[in-house]
């Protein structure tokens, strides 16, 4: 099944930024905010038949951690470069650029072939120079001149929930991964270790929508204990490399 982050009524490549809130709950509140968000928000329909997907990021920094030091220190704008790939299949692969500018993000992204990306990962780049995507043109001059280069490997599970108005996606992640002393990215089978950055059951809680969320949806993540907090996967993974 090919597996695609859907935002409802557009492609998931936006050219506007949208708000991005992010929680962390328990999974007794995951459990309640749940079954809240069935009544009313539909599944996305690019899961697998539990409703969940499974999503690996191969995220890029500079020698001197750009992206890193900038999230930890709490830069106001800043951008990331990723290449993401879906249920461990290799026959959609997205290279992707998040910017971030305080509560807002905005997503740019473009596709690779395998090949394409096995070549990048091996620091083949002279392909990139020229490419039909003016993002992957970017992301060629950065990792020349700015010394990018694939820092560490983001493994997650995802239940995705979705609703019209608003242009409305709310998820939960858990089960955290990252690898060590990882080398080659992209292969058949990964070896990696949980993070650690979360007490036992948590899960994150993303909330994306455009100008306004309904009051519905405001109403359903009302919850006692249930608070904004900031959370960065790339973060919690480059602890380990």
């Amino acid at each position: 099944m090919e597996v695609r982050e859907v935002i409802t009524g557009q492609a998931a490549n936006s050219s506007h930024y949208r708000h991005e809130l992010k929680y962390i709950i328990t999974y007794w509140q995951y459990l309640q905010l749940r079954s809240r968000f069935r009544q009313v928000m539909k599944m996305d329909p690019h899961t697998r038949a539990d409703g969940t997907y499974s999503i690996r990021s191969i995220y890029f920094d500079n020698l001197q951690d750009k992206a890193l030091r900038e999230k930890v220190n709490g830069v106001a704008k800043r951008e990331k470069f990723r290449i993401r790939y879906y249920n461990d299949n290799f026959e959609r692969i997205t290279l992707e650029k998040k910017i971030k500018d305080n509560n807002l993000c905005m997503k740019v992204s473009a596709r690779l072939s395998e090949e394409e990306c096995r070549m990048l990962l091996a620091g083949n780049l002279g392909w990139m120079k020229n490419h039909a995507s003016s993002l992957v043109q970017e992301l060629y001059g950065k990792m020349k001149y700015q010394q990018l280069k694939p820092r560490v490997l983001v493994s997650y599970t995802r239940e995705p929930y979705i609703y019209t108005a608003g242009n409305v996606r709310i998820t939960f992640d858990w089960n955290v991964r990252t690898t060590m002393y990882h080398g080659t990215f992209l292969e058949e089978k990964v070896y990696d270790v949980e993070t650690g950055q979360q007490c036992p059951g948590e899960m994150i809680m993303e909330v994306k929508y455009d100008a306004f969320l309904p009051r519905v949806i405001q109403d359903m993540i009302q919850m006692d204990g249930v608070r904004q907090e900031s959370f960065s996967k790339y973060a919690a993974c480059r602890n380990y490399g």
